[in-house]
Formats: structure tokens, C-alpha cells, sequence
């Protein structure tokens, strides 16, 4: 993982063998007041971090991979960009960090191959067999719970 204020660096994963490079000039950081922990200083400091990345503007990712992960983050993206927030450390330099792990993740979850689809597959003569059975066994048992006949 990279520091701030130098290129992210996302590790290899599904769907990135070799890892991948993003530009620090691709990212976009902005600092305001957070709400969370830090006492009298957390009204003085900016240690909430929002950090933006553009993935169709990108000149790391390929078309396919930008294409990709627009696809995937269509439903979390604003006005086409990630956007990540991060503050629940006290320090604007954690807070930084935290928001490039995120940021590294969403994009290694994102560029990941698809799960194969589901093979539905048929119960087995065994399996079958014994769920009958049951279900008689089951039958019997209620049945058996009716009025006594006065025989």
C-alpha cells in the first residue's frame, strides 16, 4: 500500500495478476471537519478525508477495466465518480490512509471476475428416497392421532 500524497497502488488479486498503478493526479483529495472522535480539536482540524477518483477519465486502467468498474459501481457512483470518506481516526494523515485502502478495495472487488453461474443440479435416487420416507413415516405418525374408535 502506498502513503499519501504518492500513487495508490492496489495489490494483485482476481482480476489484477499484475496489481495495478493509479496516478496520484487521478485522485482527488479534500479535507473538512469531522463529527467523530478528537475532543475541543475536532472543531479546529480537517481530518475527514474525501477522496475522488474518476474511473472513465482514468489513464491507469484500460477501457475495458474503467468500462468495468462503472458497470460494476454504477449504483454507489456520483456524478461518475467514486467517492470515498473516511473519519474515524483523529489524525488527517489516518484518514488518508484509510480512504486509499478503501478506495484499493472497492476498485480490486470491482475489477474481479464474475462468480460462475449457478449449475442447478438434480436430488439424488437416495435423496429422493428418504424424503419420501420421512414424509410417510411423518404421515403415519398424525395419522395415528385421530379419535379413538370405540372397536
Amino acid at each position: 500500500m502506498s502513503g499519501p500524497g504518492s500513487n495508490l497502488v492496489v495489490r494483485p488479486g482476481p482480476g489484477l495478476p499484475g496489481g495495478l498503478v493509479l496516478d496520484v493526479s487521478e485522485l482527488v483529495e479534500r479535507f473538512s471537519r469531522s463529527s467523530g472522535p478528537g475532543g475541543q480539536g475536532v472543531n479546529t482540524t480537517d481530518s475527514r478525508v474525501e477522496l475522488e477518483f474518476d474511473p472513465a477519465a482514468s489513464t491507469s486502467l484500460s477501457a475495458t477495466q474503467a468500462a468495468r468498474v462503472v458497470e460494476v459501481l454504477a449504483d454507489s457512483l456520483v456524478k461518475g465518480r467514486i467517492v470515498v470518506v473516511a473519519s474515524e481516526h483523529r489524525s488527517q494523515l489516518r484518514n488518508r490512509a484509510a480512504a486509499r485502502e478503501r478506495l484499493a478495495a472497492l476498485l480490486r472487488e470491482a475489477l474481479a471476475p464474475p462468480p460462475p453461474p449457478r449449475r442447478p443440479t438434480r436430488p439424488t435416487k437416495g435423496s429422493q428416497r428418504r424424503r419420501l420416507d420421512s414424509k410417510r413415516r411423518r404421515g403415519e405418525l398424525k395419522s395415528g392421532r385421530g379419535r379413538v374408535s370405540p372397536e
